[in-house]
């Protein structure tokens, strides 16, 4: 009997070693995800990264931009602060500066002296000859011109008076009185021809006052007391002016006190009119004093073209009327614009405050 032949199992090896071919695609497709996921985790940090930086950046420079803008605005308020301060230390400044005044002619009323006042004027002239100061001498006038006194306010020292000589004729100088800010202004006034005391009065919308203004609420004691100091410290002075003034040149009781002081110390008032409702006009009445008043202001404007417009009307306001009177301020421009326009002049006379009263006589 023939052995039956027993079969050997055979394994199927293809199908396992396509089971581990297939494993290790899979794990190369993972490994191959995992560094794509890394990858795109990097691209993605990097770029917000980026961005991050760039926002930083932005914020830093923006910061910085800020900064700037904050910077330059404080120096710019600063600036303007600071020019505008300097431009209010020399006068206020209101709407009654834009307006000319013409002071109307008043019919002279010719009354008899009684025999009091004729004994007060006889005393009057025998002190005047006593006094041993001399008022700086009235000129006679040099042509038949109309006249024009052009004064230059606020000033304060030699450099400024060097710059007005500069303008090439004649000019008014209106001298600040010494206080700690401005020193002394006595000195220089030694070898002047002709000058004005700017007396500083209260005023309503000007907050850098100089020492020594008169106020509303002054006693007459105290504005007697002023008046005098400035009479010893200018005994050459006879005008004088005042500086600001809009507050108390409206208030009758406070201009009433300075006008009985200035007559007592020989001062004559020139009204700048830095307000239209000045008294000084009924005060000079008052106490016999003659009335003198600004009719224009040069230089409310810094800029050429208007200070040469109002030189002109203060011009055509002198060749209708016989005189004018001007005020300025010693700014540059001022000084600049009344150099150069010496050629509009050539018809007038330029002449000091006090050769005024001359016109007034006539």
């Amino acid at each position: 009997m023939a052995k039956r032949k027993t079969r050997k199992r055979t394994t199927k090896r293809k199908p396992l070693k396509n089971q581990n071919i297939n494993f290790k695609i899979i794990n190369i497709l993972l490994v191959i995800i995992v560094i794509l996921i890394l990858a795109i985790a990097v691209l993605l940090y990097m770029v917000d990264l980026k961005h991050s930086s760039k926002e930083d950046a932005k914020n830093k420079i923006e910061k910085q931009i800020t900064n700037i803008e904050k910077t330059s605005k404080e120096k710019i308020d600063s600036y303007v602060k600071e020019v505008k301060v300097k431009k209010d230390e020399f006068e206020e400044y209101t709407q009654d500066l834009y307006k000319e005044y013409i002071q109307e002619k008043e019919e002279k009323i010719i009354t008899k002296p009684t025999k009091e006042e004729l004994i007060i004027k006889q005393a009057k002239k025998d002190k005047e000859k006593k006094q041993k100061t001399k008022f700086h001498k009235v000129l006679p006038f040099e042509t038949q011109k109309p006249k024009l006194a052009i004064i230059i306010d606020d000033v304060t020292t030699q450099y400024q008076i060097n710059k007005i000589n500069k303008i090439g004729y004649k000019t008014n100088l209106s001298i600040l009185p010494p206080t700690s800010r401005n020193g002394s202004t006595t000195q220089m006034t030694k070898n002047l021809p002709f000058y004005m005391i700017h007396f500083p009065m209260e005023a309503k919308y000007f907050h850098g006052e100089e020492q020594g203004t008169l106020h509303i609420k002054d006693s007459y004691e105290k504005i007697e007391k002023r008046v005098a100091q400035i009479r010893d410290w200018y005994p050459n002075a006879r005008f004088t002016n005042n500086h600001t003034g809009s507050k108390f040149t409206e208030n009758k009781e406070a201009m009433d006190k300075f006008f009985k002081a200035i007559k007592k110390y020989n001062f004559v008032f020139l009204d700048s009119r830095t307000t239209s409702k000045s008294v000084g006009k009924e005060m000079a009445r008052k106490y016999h004093i003659p009335y003198l008043a600004r009719n224009v202001f040069l230089d409310n404007e810094q800029n050429f073209g208007y200070i040469q417009k109002q030189l002109k009307q203060a011009i055509r306001i002198a060749k209708k009327r016989g005189y004018a009177i001007a005020i300025g301020h010693p700014h540059n421009i001022t000084i600049e614009v009344l150099k150069e326009s010496k050629h509009l002049l050539k018809d007038l006379e330029l002449i000091y405050v006090n050769q005024v009263s001359l016109l007034k006589s006539q």
